[in-house]
C-alpha cells in the first residue's frame, strides 16, 4: 500500500520540485544578469507633482474619514437589496411591497439618525461640537 500511494503523488511532488526549482531559478538569474541600480537621490525622494513634500506621508486622518467611509459601505450594501427586488417586483406581491417599504423605513431612519448625530457635517469641530460660524 505505501509503494502505490507514493506512486499516487509523486506527480504532485515532481510538480511541486519544477515550480520551486523553476522560481529560485529565474530569482537567481535575475539577480546575477538584471543590471544594478545606481543611488540617485532625486530618484530616491518622495514624488508630489516635482515639489519637494511638505509634511509627512505618514500624518493622522481624522476619525470622520473612517466614518464616512464605513457609512458610505453600508448604505451601498443595504441599497443593493433593492436591485433583485425591482426585478422580480412584479411577481411578489403586495406582501413584498410592504416588507420593501418597512425596509427602506428603517434605512431612511438610519440615514436621519446619522444626519442628527452630525456625522457628515465636517464645519463642525469635533472637539466642541461647535459650527466656525457661531462665534
Amino acid at each position: 500500500m505505501p509503494e502505490r500511494a507514493l506512486n499516487d503523488y509523486l506527480p504532485v511532488l515532481m510538480l511541486l520540485l519544477f515550480c520551486i526549482s523553476f522560481a529560485a531559478l529565474n530569482l537567481v538569474l535575475s539577480w546575477a544578469l538584471g543590471k544594478r541600480a545606481r543611488t540617485n537621490p532625486d530618484k530616491d525622494s518622495a514624488f508630489e507633482c516635482g515639489m519637494k513634500p511638505l509634511e509627512s506621508g505618514r500624518r493622522r486622518f481624522s476619525v470622520r474619514f473612517y466614518v464616512v467611509a464605513m457609512l458610505f459601505i453600508l448604505f451601498d450594501v443595504e441599497v443593493v437589496f433593492l436591485y433583485p427586488w425591482a426585478i422580480k417586483y412584479k411577481g411578489l406581491g403586495l406582501f413584498a411591497f410592504v416588507e420593501m417599504v418597512v425596509f427602506l423605513g428603517v434605512l431612511a431612519l438610519g440615514w436621519y439618525y446619522v444626519v442628527r448625530k452630525g456625522a457628515l457635517d465636517f464645519t463642525r469641530d469635533p472637539r466642541t461640537g461647535a459650527h466656525p460660524h457661531d462665534a
